[in-house]
């Protein structure tokens, strides 16, 4: 197979699966790893491919879709993600909650709990937990997203640190199949550390569109995770990472009809 066409390949599986790991090429072309990296290289540098952590994207996989795209993808995962963490949350619980679209999910999941302590930056999950059940909502301050309504900055990572609590539970955009936990915004990484920092049990909480993919930045990895809450199971390379790193995996079933 010629340079070219091999590039020609290339670009067309990135376009099918979004990202694709350098050794998940080499493997495909039965090449090895460098020459993998020196095909990709003008396609990188002509602009048509982005180079991120072990692997390459599309250049305009750095901006995820508008929020309200984002709340309707993958809905019947994301609403199987919410009804499993509503069977984790106790009433009477602490969280902390991000403001993507899976959390604000969870939070219309977590509608069916009573007397919970909610930590927040969206406006939206505090609309939808404050009215509610006894609850408590601390809502952070800060710069208001125009996207999610989700406010980001110094402020808020400060404003966490005055809070323990029994769950932290945070959204992500891509784990890839090392067990690197990846977001597309620098806000997203430093809101889930602080997240993490405060609590007793650190959640991820993404469905399986997720795996398999490479984001912009590396959050955190595997190891700095307790329980991961999805729709379907991993892949079992990645489910191996996970359980080395001592991760639970919980996997929630869509609501059968009645």
């Amino acid at each position: 197979m010629f340079s070219t066409q091999r590039q020609a390949e290339i670009l067309r599986l990135v376009r099918e699966q979004r990202t694709c790991t350098i050794t998940g090429l080499a493997a495909r072309f039965q090449v090895s790893g460098e020459t993998i990296r020196r095909t990709v290289k003008p396609l990188i540098e002509q602009g048509h491919l982005l180079k991120v952590h072990g692997g390459i994207m599309l250049p305009e996989r750095l901006d995820e879709p508008p929020f309200e795209r984002r709340m309707a993808a993958g809905l019947a995962g994301k609403r199987a993600i919410g009804a499993r963490l509503a069977e984790v949350v106790s009433d009477g619980d602490s969280l902390i909650l991000d403001g993507g679209s899976t959390c604000v999910h969870i939070a219309r999941a977590l509608a069916a709990r009573s007397r919970l302590t909610v930590v927040t930056n969206s406006l939206e999950v505090a609309r939808l937990l404050a009215p509610r059940n006894g609850n408590r909502v601390f809502i952070a301050g800060g710069e208001v997203r125009a996207d999610d309504a989700a406010a980001v900055g110094d402020s808020v990572q400060a404003f966490l640190r005055q809070f323990h609590v029994r769950h932290a539970i945070v959204s992500v955009t891509a784990v890839d199949m090392h067990g690197h936990f990846m977001d597309a915004l620098p806000a997203d990484v430093a809101f889930s550390l602080a997240a993490f920092a405060q609590a007793e049990r650190r959640v991820v909480a993404a469905d399986h569109a997720k795996f398999g993919h490479s984001a912009l930045l590396h959050a955190f990895g595997a190891d700095g995770v307790d329980l991961l809450v999805t729709d379907e199971a991993p892949a079992p390379a990645l489910s191996q990472v996970l359980a080395a790193a001592g991760v639970e995996v919980l996997v929630g079933a869509p609501r059968q009809p009645a």
